[in-house]
């Protein structure tokens, strides 16, 4: 399988500008082969402010940045990248407007059969699972289906927040939540992955990297917590 993934939980890491917590990983990813990396801004509503963020920031590494929302054809688009980033924001809106442009199997066939790096953020990692019924957002718009573009055979819910004791909030943990989508769903698990973590997938093998830890959630409510640079 010739898949390349980095799959990050948060864009931005607090004390840091956007993108920058990972910046060394994203330029061991793409490498220097990958000149260009196509874009995918549908996750928020100004795709063209979005689209400069990204922009400025991928060129201080090294790469030009082609948005999928500046395309006259965003499917013609897919098929001549590079390199494929979606960023975050929220993942009922990207996972409708990915429909709604008719780009989900094509990158799925550009990245599971082509090889072509894709590298996702918060939003933008949650629809590269099986599904986005673990996301963190609200359905402000409706996708024709939750199911997302399966890139990977489990589910993630980035951003994921430890319960704090000392709180008084008295909403369901993000384990809990976890714990209501398995009562539902066969998917036999859900990787939970703390701010300023990320998954690095290259073929069946995966890796987490950055400075924080993850939770793996199975199907039975056992769970385990992975260490950063473990393989699995």
């Amino acid at each position: 399988m010739k898949r390349r993934l980095l799959l990050v939980s948060n864009s931005t890491l607090h004390g840091s500008g956007y993108l920058d917590h990972c910046q060394q990983q994203i330029s061991d990813f793409f490498g220097k082969d990958v000149k260009r990396v196509l874009f995918v801004p549908y996750a928020l509503h100004d795709r063209d402010a979005y689209t400069k963020t990204a922009r400025n920031k991928f060129r201080t590494l090294g790469y030009e940045v082609d948005s999928i929302h500046e395309a006259a054809d965003p499917v013609q688009a897919v098929q001549k990248a590079e390199g494929i980033f979606i960023g975050g924001g929220n993942t009922f809106r990207l996972l409708k407007s990915l429909y709604d442009s008719k780009v989900v199997t094509e990158i799925r066939k550009r990245v599971m059969e082509d090889g072509v790096p894709y590298m996702g953020s918060s939003a933008g990692t949650n629809v590269a699972t099986i599904s986005i019924s673990t996301t963190n957002d609200m359905p402000i718009v409706y996708p024709p289906t939750f199911a997302a573009i399966g890139l990977v055979p489990f589910n993630i819910n980035p951003h994921y927040l430890d319960h704090d004791s000392s709180s008084r909030h008295m909403g369901e943990t993000r384990e809990q939540r976890i714990t209501q989508y398995h009562e539902e769903s066969d998917t036999p698990s859900v990787l939970g992955l703390r701010e300023g973590c990320m998954l690095l997938v290259e073929g069946n093998k995966a890796t987490l990297l950055g400075s924080t830890k993850a939770r793996l959630f199975t199907t039975g409510n056992k769970f385990r917590v992975t260490r950063s640079g473990s393989v699995g």
